[in-house]
This record gives C-alpha cells, structure tokens and sequence, in this order.
C-alpha cells in the first residue's frame, strides 16, 4: 500500500501538530507489510536525522512554496492507494493527487483552522467533498461538522497519541534546575508560541491571577516557554503587574530539553480557549506533573474531561486561581488513565478508521487483521 501524507509540519519542525503527523506515518508504516507512506511536508525548520522503517520524506518540498508545488508534480507521477491532507489549506493540492490516483482522501481536522468556513471558497468546496475526516478530537469535530455538513459516519477520532516509555527515562540536568527554578519554592510552566494570533493560550490569564497565587506561594515562579511577536507585549504586562521577579519568559525550548523542563515544574498549565487537543498536556503528565487545561476547548478531551487533570473555565479567574492551587497540592505521579493515548490505542484507532475507508478488500483484511 503506498500513502501520501500532504502535510504543513513533519520531519524537521517542532510542537504538536508536526509529532502528531510523525506518529501518523509511522504508525501507518508498521500496520501491515508493505505500506509505505511519502511524507510532502511544506516546512523544515531543523536537520532530520535518519528517517524510519516505510517512510519516505521529500526534503526538496520544504524549501518554498515553488519546491512545495513542484514536489507535488512529481508525486503526481506515481500512484498512491490513499492520499491524507494535514491541513486544511493544503487541500488543493492533496485532492488533486488523490483525482490523479483515483484514491480516497482523508482530510486531518486538528483545530482551530477548521472551527470555521474557510475563506476561500475552493477550499471550502474541497472540504465538503473529502473521502473521510479525521478529527483529532470530539471538540473539533463538533465544530467543523457545524460547516462540512457531511455525514457523521465521515468522521472517525483519532486523539494524539504519547509514548509513555519514551518520558519514564528523562533526568533533569542541574544546569536546568539552577535556570528555571533557581530559589523558587514551586514552578508553574507554560509552553506554547507566543504570538498575538494564539492569545487564547491563557498567558494573560495566568498573569492576571498570578498576584493572587504569590500570597499563598511567595516564593513561586511562573516559567512561560515559548517564543513570538506577541512576547514583549506579555513581558510588559508582566512588570506592570509587578511580577519582574515571579516570571521568566524563557524563550523557546528546544525538544531535547521538553521533558526534563516538565518533570522540572511542580504544575504544567495552559487555560486556552482554542486548542484541538493539546498534545503538550499529554507530554507533562507522561512526565508526573499535573495539569491545568480548559473546559473551553479541546484540552478538556486531553485531560478526558477532569479524570487526568484539573479543568476549569478561564474565563473565571477564581476558578483558574483555585484550579493552580488544587493542582499544586496534587501529588507527582503519572495518572493511570493516560494509557487511554498510549501509542497502541493510536494505532488500533488508526486501523480502525482505515477500515471505514473504501480501500481494496486485501488492505481492509491486513487493517482488520492489526486490530
């Protein structure tokens, strides 16, 4: 089986969306013999190492938007079984590939870029007329269902996934401990970009609460990882607070040092109003460091509705305030439900929606036969 993954960030780029479509292809790859997926990936910002088992990744695509379309023309060459969009405003392109092939195509609903109608009205066509949608959770599946109008057997969830094994062997460096925690008695960490279009991330909510929080924990900091042009906007909120001493913005924080920076943190809170899923929440309490998330978006899916983590309205500063302090009194520890996103639940969710697909009888048998 070959499968083309069209896709905005993969191989070579950082954050959420990019590891959900690594472990995408790659559970793919290994479901049944001979599946190979080719990864079209608009962006590269990082060296990609060595590539795994059935997957194929076209370095040329990420150089600009031409090298992007030309890779496209070159994939139309072959002949693909199955063709998935990562996004939304890649569809364009994707559906012209899977017409090339006379294959199905999936579109990925990850967020906010399908909460609404896009734009364009081609786009918008497209979306409507997709073999199959794949929602990374109920939430946005709610809401892009709201504008698709398509028929509720099109969609399947398919939530991040998060290798457990891959956190239990993480050691924090003294090195980190010195910058991040310095004589603080607790750290609440935040991470995320910090742009002015992702202001729903809760930075300014955290801030505003932050001088409540310092009356029962004086000696606490607020470390915010992340980096953008909304950074310096938040920085100067943060000294007309009075909070100078009480919050580093620690700019971003490259992936090898993720996880130990999450054991770091007594609690890892981001009460937002737009994300899909969330898959930093999943990241944290792999590590044992419990979680504040929103009931507002899709993170209220992430920490499955209050049973993995605290969830409160951020729109409701004592109730965020009273959820940091439940959370800061929660012990560290892993929460048993978190197996729910473990990597072999992603990949039987995965077979599971290949079934549904209108896929030649032999795939179907050898997804079936993974379940």
């Amino acid at each position: 089986m070959r499968v083309l993954l069209v896709t905005s960030d993969a191989y070579g780029c950082s954050g959420g969306i990019a590891q959900y479509n690594r472990d995408l292809a790659e559970a793919l790859a290994a479901l049944a013999t001979g599946v190979q997926v080719t990864v079209l990936s608009r962006n590269q910002h990082h060296p990609v190492q060595e590539l795994p088992a059935g997957i194929v990744w076209d370095s040329r695509a990420a150089k600009s938007l031409g090298s992007f379309l030309a890779a496209a023309l070159r994939q139309a060459m072959g002949r693909y079984d199955l063709v998935i969009c990562g996004h939304v405003n890649l569809l364009p392109v994707a559906a012209a590939l899977a017409i090339r092939s006379a294959c199905p195509w999936v579109l990925m609903a990850y967020g906010i870029e399908v909460w609404e109608p896009p734009s364009r009205p081609l786009v918008r066509w497209l979306a409507q007329r997709v073999t199959a949608v794949w929602s990374i959770s109920e939430f946005t599946r709610q809401r892009a269902s709201t504008w698709m109008r398509l028929n509720p057997a099109t969609f399947a969830l398919l939530p991040n996934a998060i290798r457990l094994e891959d956190y239990a062997r993480v050691e924090t460096s003294a090195a980190l401990i010195e910058r991040f925690r310095g004589a603080a008695s607790h750290v609440v960490l935040t991470l995320g970009r910090l742009v002015a279009s992702e202001r729903y991330k809760g930075v300014d909510e955290m801030l505003e609460v932050m001088p409540a929080l310092l009356q029962v924990y004086p000696r606490l900091r607020y470390v915010v990882g992340g980096d953008g042009d909304d950074r310096a906007r938040l920085e100067e909120k943060a000294r007309s607070l009075g909070l100078h001493d009480h919050v580093l913005f620690a700019g971003f924080i490259p992936e090898k040092d993720k996880a130990a920076l999450y054991r770091l943190a007594d609690v890892f809170a981001m009460p937002g109003r737009g994300e899909g899923f969330g898959f930093v929440f999943l990241e944290a309490m792999a590590c044992g460091t419990p979680v504040v998330a929103s009931r507002l978006d899709g993170s209220f899916e992430a920490v499955r509705g209050g049973a993995l983590g605290v969830a409160i309205n951020p729109d409701d500063a004592q109730a965020l305030l009273g959820g940091l302090k439940a959370a800061l009194q929660t012990p560290r520890g892993v929460p048993a439900g978190l197996a729910y996103f473990g990597y072999a639940a992603f990949q039987s969710r995965l077979a599971q929606a290949l079934t549904r697909l209108p896929l030649s009888a032999h795939l179907t048998r050898a997804f079936e036969e993974s379940l």
